[in-house]
């Protein structure tokens, strides 16, 4: 094969991870130490989670290739193409949840898939990490097969699958893998390649943090210890929602903590053994990561093809890992943890600097930010107290007095950044946390930090249209939903509206509201389309809530508990009961006004009718202007993908 072609921003085939034999024989390789089996695309950029784990073994000095998105039919010669590696079989499901990417909340097929070319819909199966493990142990029955992603970490223990509707066993059992890393994967695989390379067989590596394996029960590595956590068995709770309830909890804050414990699980006579994640990144790791020598553009096979999420996240860069708002939504905080994890601002500027260099890029950095614009940087101030703390958030109920919650430093990434030659504008795609911009921390220097950030923010980081995420306007459902008081997001809004109209700008906010949460009724979906009518909008960017596996949310949805005080919560769980939310959004609508005023009549609030169309006439209202018309992005929850 001939190397010497010239790609997009110079790049040679060689400079991507090899994905066929010839790629492969083109480094000058014989037998590869990893094969990788992703079911997305394969993009080399720092955002997707196979390239990440390639560069970093590739780091390490091991022969890595990439199979993106075998064909998993016919005679699986996907599968055999690269033969069998010195190591492991490494199987990344995707960014996303294969289930979330392909289905909506109503189990509707969504228009795109948008981790695969073209957005095809043909190119993964359901459950990839269980269907890509059965063939590779089909065809390599010796060869030991790891699992990784976000599939599988969230499926480490008995979970809820709302697309079978069913409680199922930790993924080991169903994929007959023999291990799964959970979480930002870089330092175990890396620990898992050391102990293999010194001769171990992986059915006697125990030891690794963030790992899952199947032990028998009476050989617990290093024995049943005081300080393990052994949870409801498999059986106990399938027979019993208040038992699988209860593990949640455990699950949670051990996954939450700087010095967690052991969780064990029993499934069919074993025990499923969660080991302790690692400690947060340090930003020397984390740079590490960033710093390897992605080409940051899809792999030359897709040429002339679209990549959906490609698309949205190319001229972006991700800045810090970890959220501490612990929404109960949110698998951030089970997959990255609540403790962030930032980059140096060294780092951060080199890779602005290359996306500059970018074939396509017009001067506009599309998003400086994270899993969160605005977590870069904090932490707690005393670390004996983080030590010592089970909360699964450092915001809610109300934000920790040990946070620091200092704007500052994020300030000087966003004024480096935009100094760097050939930025025009730095925009910020990232959620907003109002919560922290509004908070009192008591410290003048740190008040003024937040106010100073909130301008330039608004006045310099928006490129149109501001994302916040209020998710809902009720207290009740808000507690429930982890997130702050809508009076918040109230005052936010005067303080966005005010800067605009002070600086002659035209800008809109854009906020995220979530139907048929647990603890939501019909009665709250029709308060909050008085409040957002009242607020001036039109909402479009909304979604019914989806349970997936491993959040609070889904747990409280299932079991009907919520696992904290083991209180009922009411959930919407029928077709019907989710629409009779849903259509409070778009009260606007002329066809939705019977529906409305008939569903206000049966819940016995009649006296909302006159608020949403008091003019009562059945035309639409267009006292108020639509400023929310975006859709919902592909994969409906939008915090799923891991990065961000």
């Amino acid at each position: 094969m001939n190397d010497t072609r010239r790609h997009d921003g110079g790049y040679r085939l060689s400079d991507w991870l090899p994905t066929t034999k010839k790629e492969v024989e083109l480094r000058g390789w014989g037998m590869l130490d990893v094969i990788i089996f992703s079911a997305d695309a394969y993009v080399d950029h720092p955002s997707f989670g196979a390239a990440v784990i390639g560069r970093t073994l590739e780091a390490r000095g091991l022969k890595v290739a990439i199979v993106p998105q075998p064909d998993w039919h016919g005679d699986y010669r996907d599968f055999k193409k690269l033969g069998r590696p010195r190591l492991f079989f490494g199987v990344a499901p995707g960014c996303m949840d294969s289930m979330v990417n392909k289905y909506t909340a109503n189990r509707r097929l969504r228009s795109e898939d948008a981790y695969s070319p073209d957005g095809r819909h043909d190119c993964r199966p359901e459950y990839p990490t269980i269907v890509y493990s059965k063939i590779l142990k089909s065809i390599y029955p010796g060869i030991p097969v790891v699992l990784g992603g976000i599939e599988a970490s969230m499926r480490r223990l008995t979970h809820y699958d709302y697309w079978k509707d069913e409680l199922k066993k930790c993924i080991l059992c169903d994929s007959g893998a023999d291990l799964i890393i959970y979480g930002m994967g870089e330092r175990p695989v890396s620990a898992l390649c050391n102990e293999m390379e010194n001769g171990k067989s992986i059915g006697n590596i125990h030891d690794i943090p963030q790992t899952v394996y199947l032990c028998n029960k009476d050989k617990v590595p290093g024995g049943m210890t005081d300080t393990d956590i052994v949870l409801n068995s498999h059986e106990e709770c399938m027979h019993d929602k208040k038992a699988q309830a209860e593990n949640f909890r455990h699950i949670e804050e051990q996954s939450n903590m700087l010095q967690p414990n052991r969780l064990l699980q029993e499934v069919d006579g074993k025990f499923v053994v969660v080991n302790p994640p690692y400690p947060p990144m340090t930003t020397e790791e984390i740079d590490r990561c960033y710093d390897l020598p992605y080409t940051r553009l899809p792999h030359p096979k897709y040429k002339g093809k679209r990549i959906p999420a490609y698309e949205m996240i190319k001229h972006s860069v991700n800045i810090h890992r970890g959220c501490f708002g612990g929404c109960a939504f949110c698998t951030i905080s089970a997959h990255q943890g609540k403790f962030v994890s930032s980059r140096s601002r060294r780092s951060i500027i080199e890779e602005v600097k290359r996306v500059t260099e970018m074939p396509d890029f017009k001067g506009y950095i599309s998003d400086l930010g994270g899993p969160s614009a605005n977590m870069y940087g904090m932490g707690g101030k005393d670390k004996t107290l983080c030590a010592k703390c089970k909360r699964p958030s450092c915001v809610h109920p109300r934000i920790c007095r040990n946070l620091d919650t200092n704007h500052r430093p994020l300030l000087e990434i966003y004024k480096a950044a935009d100094a760097v030659p050939g930025v025009k504008k730095s925009f910020i795609g990232s959620g907003v946390r109002y919560d922290l911009l509004l908070h009192k921390s008591g410290d003048d220097a740190c008040d003024m930090a937040a106010r100073l950030y909130t301008r330039e923010l608004i006045c310099r980081h928006v490129s149109g249209r501001l994302k916040v995420a209020p998710e809902h306007t009720s207290d009740n459902v808000l507690k429930l939903m982890r997130k702050p008081s809508f009076n918040l997001f109230e005052e936010f809004k005067k303080i966005f509206d005010n800067i605009n109209k002070q600086e002659n700008l035209r800008q809109q906010i854009i906020p995220y509201f979530i139907s048929s949460h647990p603890g939501c009724t019909e009665e709250d979906m029709a308060e909050l389309a008085v409040a957002t009518k009242n607020l001036d909008f039109h909402l479009e960017q909304v979604q019914d809530f989806t349970p997936t596996p491993m959040t609070l949310s889904t747990e409280m949805w299932y079991t009907g508990l919520d696992p904290y005080t083991l209180k009922p919560v009411y959930s919407a769980r029928t077709k019907h009961e989710k629409l009779a939310q849903r259509q409070f959004f778009f009260w606007y609508k002329p066809e939705e006004r019977a529906g409305i005023e008939r569903s206000l009549m049966r819940i016995g609030r009649p006296d909302l009718i006159k608020q949403l169309y008091p003019r009562n006439t059945h035309g639409q209202d267009k006292s108020h202007r639509t400023n929310n018309n975006r859709k919902e992005k592909p994969g409906g929850m939008r915090r799923r993908s891991g990065r961000k």
